[in-house]
Parts: structure tokens; C-alpha cells; sequence
């Protein structure tokens, strides 16, 4: 193949980050071309020696660059022999499912989630439903940049694309059986917010055959408008559509719906730390947690992890990214996780965060319990202070004495009563003291106290 590089990127560039690939739409690497090669270079990594076509599953959410990527993936898996299955707008654990059950060598997501509409995204699945590993990531990025590697199609052998008409039924059918035959929630009044993104169609109708009263905002896309002034990044308008409609819980999605924000009939905002006590308390009184075990970022709060502590649940930390979470999940063969952020991964269902499980199931829970979620609420947040210090140099936390010395000190002053985490950005020379505790001010001194002994060892003069 000629023309096989990349100039403005270089040889050594990284596609992919904790998440895919991500960027603004028609600027490198969110570009026609590079979907292309992406394709061609997902197609060859699944190539299979004889027996029938591969097949590659292919969804968006609503962005208008979602045609431009969509289109050009297809081109370029298509060109290497494979079959392209398009099922359109549809949430990301929406396509990781269907590529799963209908039997698909890979899924690809075309979405930059919570992003503003300029950005999109490219991710994949394996055929069991899991973001791929940094192998497999690996060799698709070698294969986009030395297209050499790729073996075109003979024209008797070129793929086809085939658009899937039925996609959101499927999905629907599935999110349903997550719930028993005779869980009905009649008479509860939801408001969802679904972000002008992939589940404005799913997330309605799934709570309105459920039985919900339904109030919907954000499923009138226009290719613009994803994720503008609403959803699970700006639970704001959902919050006064609660209070004026007098409802009895609000749901926030994001653009391709894998994290949920809620909001109780008060109006108050419930994140995913809260809903991950909820859940994971509830889970372990129905012997349904495995391992006792909640498994969850280094971000998520203190208030968290005292909550589960309070009924002998253990809270396990990863880094941060739900693909941390799953990995530590399928490791240990955990069930149960997510973050902050509310993307929440029940393993017994799903192989990705799910904001539609996580909210039938929630809804479920409070059904179960007679109560409203304002009163189902089992979490008391801490406070928490973050302290950024520009640094000339990202020397191992562990050698620095004086940092370490200063954060015993002050880990002995919280006494358990909260938490402390010190890393380097990996974007900025900086390093972000994160202090938790009972005490706003202490803490406050606290970081200040952690973040001068990181300046005198390793800091810069801006």
C-alpha cells in the first residue's frame, strides 16, 4: 500500500488512550483516512484462514461525524474481506451486547461519550463483549502505520455491509430480562435525560414498557446538540425538571450511555460513588456480591469506602478508567464496580458500564425497599481538597523522604477518618495532592502541607 504515512502525527505517535482513540472530528486522528485504516487494521487483526466471512459490528451515537467515520470504517473493513454488520445510534454497552449475541468477531463504538459534539471517538470490542487489551490495541496501531501489513481482499472476497433494522428491539429484549418477569414499576413517575445522544430512543421506551411514567428531555438529536446543556456531566436541568414535575427520580445519561447521574425526588444529585453503596450493600444482603468485594477507582470518596466498610463490604481501588475497573473485575472475577463518574459495571449482566442497567436495577432496589432514593441514600461524602503543584521533574513519589515523611505525618493525624492520594498528572508537570477527611480546614492544611514538601523537593517557579 502507498501513502501509508502520517506526517503530522510521526512514526511513534499513540492512538490509543485509556479509552480508544479520541479528538476532534476531521482533525488527526478523528479523521475519514485514519477510520479507514483503522478498519482495514481491525479487520486483518481478526482475520481468520478459511470457514465463513468475519463479521464486524459497527454502532455510533448521534454526532453528525459519526456518517463520515461510520462510512469510512465500513470502506476499509469491507476492503480486508470482513463483513460490516451497521446498527446506527445505539448506547456503547448497547453495541458491546450485540456483538457479543449475534456472534461478531469484533464491535466497533464510533462515540467520545460525555465529549461536546466537535469531538468523537473510535473503540472496540472483542467478540465477547470486552474492550480490547493493549495487545490487541498494539497491533492494530502497528498495522495503521505500516499498511503493508494489511492484506486486501480479492474482488470475489471483498465484505459487505448489511444494516441491522432490528438493533434497539434486540437491545431492548435484553435490558428487560435483566429484571424479573414480575418487577413492575407502575406508578412511578422518572424523569431521563438522555443527552440528545445514543439512548434517545431506548432509554423512553425501556422505562415506558416497564411501566414508568416517563418524562423525557434530550431525545431530540440533531447531530449538534449531543451532551449541550444536559445529561449526565450537567445534571442541572434534570434537577428542575424533577422539581417541577414532581417526580419521583431523575436519570442522567451520557452521550452513548454507559454512566448514569441520578437525582432524588428532593432534588438532590446522586452520583455514582452513592449509587455504588446503594447497590453494593444491597447486592451483599442478597449474597450476590462475589468476593464481598466492591471494586472501584482511586478517585472515587472516602464516604465510599466507610459506608461499605460499615457493612463488612471491602472497597477495592484501581486506577483510574472504567477499563481499570473491568480488568481488576474479570482478574478476580468480581461482579460488581465502577466510578464516581457513574459508569457502573454489573458483571452479572454486562461486560460495560450500562447506564440503563444501572437504572432499572436501582429502581428495582427502591421498589424493593418501599422507599424513595432520597431516603434509600447510605453514603455520607467527606470533603475532599485538591492541591496542584507544578513539578520540574516526576521523581518516584517513594523516594522523595521529605514528601513521604509529611504524608505519614498527616495520615496519622486522619487517624482512618480519611484518605490521601498523591500522583503526577499525566498531561501536565504537575503533581495533585488529594486530601479526605472529616474536617474541610484540616484537610485543606493538610494538602497545602503535603504539596510545599513536594515544591521544596521537586517543584518549579512558573
Amino acid at each position: 500500500m502507498a501513502g501509508n504515512t502520517f506526517p503530522e502525527a510521526g512514526r511513534e505517535a499513540r492512538l490509543f488512550g485509556t479509552d480508544g482513540i479520541r479528538g476532534i472530528a476531521n482533525e488527526y486522528p478523528i479523521t475519514s483516512e485514519m477510520a479507514l485504516r483503522l478498519g482495514r487494521a481491525l479487520a486483518q487483526v481478526f482475520r481468520r484462514n478459511g470457514g465463513r466471512h468475519r463479521r464486524v459490528l459497527v454502532g455510533k451515537d448521534t454526532r453528525l461525524s459519526g456518517y463520515m467515520l461510520e462510512t469510512a470504517l465500513a470502506s476499509g473493513i469491507c476492503s480486508v474481506g470482513a463483513d460490516v454488520l451497521l446498527v446506527g445510534p445505539l448506547p456503547t454497552p448497547g453495541i458491546a451486547y450485540l456483538t457479543r449475541t449475534m456472534r461478531a468477531d469484533a464491535g466497533v463504538v464510533i462515540s467520545a461519550s460525555h465529549n461536546p459534539f466537535q469531538d468523537n471517538g473510535i473503540k472496540f470490542f472483542s467478540d465477547q463483549g470486552f474492550k480490547l487489551d493493549d495487545e490487541l490495541e498494539a497491533r492494530i496501531e502497528s498495522l495503521v502505520f505500516d499498511g503493508s501489513q494489511v492484506t486486501r481482499a480479492n474482488p470475489g472476497e471483498i465484505g459487505k455491509a448489511t444494516r441491522i433494522d432490528d438493533a434497539i428491539g434486540r437491545y431492548l429484549v435484553f435490558l428487560k430480562a435483566c429484571l424479573p418477569r414480575n418487577c413492575s414499576f407502575d406508578g412511578i413517575k422518572v424523569v431521563i435525560d438522555c443527552a440528545n445522544g445514543a439512548a434517545y430512543k431506548v432509554g423512553p421506551d425501556l422505562l415506558d414498557e416497564l411501566g414508568v411514567d416517563v418524562v423525557a428531555l434530550g431525545v431530540d438529536p440533531d447531530g449538534k446538540n449531543i451532551n449541550r446543556e444536559g445529561g449526565a456531566t450537567n445534571p442541572q436541568p434534570l434537577r428542575e425538571a424533577v422539581l417541577r414535575a414532581r417526580a419521583d427520580l431523575g436519570i442522567a445519561l451520557d452521550g452513548d450511555a454507559d454512566r448514569a447521574i441520578f437525582v432524588d425526588g428532593t432534588g438532590e444529585i446522586v452520583d455514582g460513588d452513592e449509587v455504588m453503596a446503594i447497590m453494593g450493600r444491597a447486592l451483599a444482603q442478597q449474597n450476590k456480591l462475589r468476593g464481598n468485594t466492591v471494586v472501584a477507582t482511586v478517585m472515587s470518596n472516602f464516604g465510599l469506602e466507610r459506608s461499605l466498610a460499615e457493612a463488612g463490604i471491602r472497597l477495592l481501588r484501581t486506577d483510574v478508567g472504567d477499563p481499570a475497573v473491568c480488568r481488576e473485575m474479570r482478574t478476580n472475577q468480581y461482579n460488581f464496580g465502577g466510578e464516581q463518574s457513574g459508569h457502573l459495571i454489573f458483571m452479572d449482566h454486562s461486560t460495560t458500564g450500562d447506564g440503563l442497567i444501572t437504572a432499572i436495577l436501582l429502581l428495582e432496589h427502591l421498589v424493593k425497599l418501599g422507599k424513595p432514593l432520597s431516603e434509600a441514600r447510605v453514603m455520607k461524602r467527606f470533603p475532599q481538597v485538591l492541591h496542584n503543584v507544578p513539578v520540574k521533574r516526576r521523581a518516584p513519589l517513594e523516594e522523595l523522604s521529605e514528601v513521604q515523611r509529611t504524608i505519614g505525618a498527616v495520615q496519622a493525624r486522619l487517624g482512618g477518618r480519611g484518605r490521601i492520594l498523591v500522583r503526577y498528572s499525566g498531561t501536565e508537570m504537575l503533581a495533585r495532592v488529594m486530601v479526605e477527611g472529616e474536617d474541610e480546614a484540616e484537610i485543606d492544611v493538610s494538602a497545602r502541607e503535603i504539596g510545599a514538601a513536594i515544591a521544596r523537593q521537586v517543584g518549579r517557579q512558573d
